[in-house]
């Protein structure tokens, strides 16, 4: 669902112009509505988050996992003119030494996540996935919860290339985060039994 004054005339002034609660990201010059989260979509949100924001979410080194990142949910951040929300972001401390805090964000995120929501699935398995390639967005992780699978890309100098594709039944390693081992279905929301 998108609203648009007329096709591709929106600016970065109208995207931040939008009351926060609206949802909108700025794409190829149209405002276009981020879909409302379901239960299921927070949980995947709050699971990703708590799981890799122990380990990584803290200071180089120290009890706890390898730390070395910024990570947050529901960030504005700017990007090659176009204007973002993703379900979740995160910067490399040696590359940002301090949380950026400025409001859109304009230093390039080092990985990006966005959990698949039905009304919207075209815009992050193929519109976003083309642009982040574009901005140099190192990693770009796709959860699809309906299809039960999260989907790793890796940016190369031909493109972004499937570092890893994994089933909700898997643990896996993934990068940037492959120092510690992931269940997916935790990732997806799910609580299984360990």
């Amino acid at each position: 669902m998108s609203t648009r004054a007329s096709r591709g005339a929106a600016t970065i002034a109208d995207w931040l112009g939008q009351p926060e609660e609206a949802r909108t990201e700025l794409i190829d010059g149209e405002l276009v509505e981020k879909a409302l989260p379901t239960f299921e979509h927070g949980m995947a949100q709050g699971q990703t988050i708590g799981t890799l924001g122990g380990a990584f979410h803290r200071r180089v080194g120290g009890p706890g996992g390898p730390g070395g990142w910024w990570l947050a949910t529901e960030v504005d951040i700017l990007l090659d003119g176009r204007g973002y929300r993703p379900d979740i972001a995160g910067w490399r401390r040696d590359r940002l030494p301090a949380p950026p805090k400025q409001r859109p964000v304009t230093a390039r995120p080092d990985w990006l996540c966005e959990i698949v929501s039905e009304s919207n699935r075209s815009v992050d398995t193929v519109t976003k996935l083309h642009r982040f390639r574009q901005a140099g967005v190192p990693h770009y992780w796709i959860l699809d919860q309906m299809d039960r699978i999260l989907t790793v890309y890796r940016h190369t100098p031909d493109g972004y290339l499937v570092a890893l594709r994994a089933e909700a039944t898997e643990r896996v390693r993934a990068e940037p985060f492959d120092a510690i081992e992931i269940h997916v279905a935790v990732l997806l929301g799910d609580d299984p039994e360990e």
